[in-house]
């Protein structure tokens, strides 16, 4: 059986009387295809943000590679092998691409204090660069800056800002959310591609994507967790279908 690489053990979340996540505890492991599905307001981003480090949970507990990491920085996650990317992009829009990818390349390998030495002197992570653009689709736009790349393509570019930091988890918070239905295609593609062992966690509400993507799915409801199966089980699950996919 392969390695557990990421683990929540009783995760709650209350704000003040309103109580968001309710001991949610989830498992995964290396190659993992993870779907987390839900109604609005089931707290679906309320606990990815709990793992990602960006919110304390109010009690339990994130392990990742086998270490509690609950009590660590959002950068600290990062630099264990934990990466993410967020439902509304968030790039430089005037930086071309590949410098974008060079830069967490260089944070990656602890590079970013060293100012005597200009990025241009890394040959070595400007060839991982083109070559990660490359494999999602990008190559031919790594000169060019964001703002000029369609809204699936920045898409992309989020995921090879993640890809770069050689994660052993990638959270994917919707990442189909805002594309046109014609660049969705290379999106799904670069899904497909994904390293086979890393362990992939995506929050999507597009369920011919989740179903074609995920080889488990979770869903929750009013913060808990009321299914865990692969697709077939949970298309048949009636609870899950009152509370979400019957809807």
């Amino acid at each position: 059986m392969s390695q557990v690489l990421l683990e929540t053990r009783a995760l709650d979340k209350r704000y003040g009387g309103l109580h968001v996540t309710r001991q949610v505890s989830l498992l995964m492991r290396a190659g993992d295809r993870l779907a987390l599905i839900g109604p609005n307001g089931a707290g679906k981003t309320t606990l990815v943000n709990q793992i990602s480090g960006t919110v304390a949970p109010s009690s339990g507990s994130v392990w990742l590679d086998g270490e509690d990491v609950t009590r660590r920085s959002q950068a600290q996650r990062v630099r264990a092998g934990l990466a993410r990317t967020f439902q509304i992009t968030t790039l430089a829009p005037h930086l071309p691409v590949q410098r974008q990818v060079e830069l967490a390349l260089f944070e990656r390998e602890g590079l970013t204090g060293r100012f005597w030495r200009s990025i241009d002197g890394y040959p070595a992570l400007a060839a991982e660069a083109r070559a990660l653009l490359q494999q999602l689709g990008l190559g031919a736009h790594a000169g060019w800056p964001t703002e000029r790349l369609a809204y699936g393509e920045r898409r992309l570019v989020e995921m090879a800002l993640a890809l770069a930091l050689r994660p052993k988890v990638l959270l994917l918070d919707e990442p189909m959310a805002g594309v046109p239905q014609g660049e969705g295609t290379r999106l799904l593609a670069a899904l497909d591609a994904l390293p086979k062992e890393l362990a992939v966690l995506i929050i999507e509400h597009d369920m011919d994507l989740v179903f074609r993507f995920a080889s488990r799915i979770v869903v929750l409801a009013e913060g808990a967790v009321i299914a865990d199966g692969a697709p077939a089980e949970i298309r048949g699950d009636a609870r899950v279908r009152a509370a979400y996919l019957g809807q």
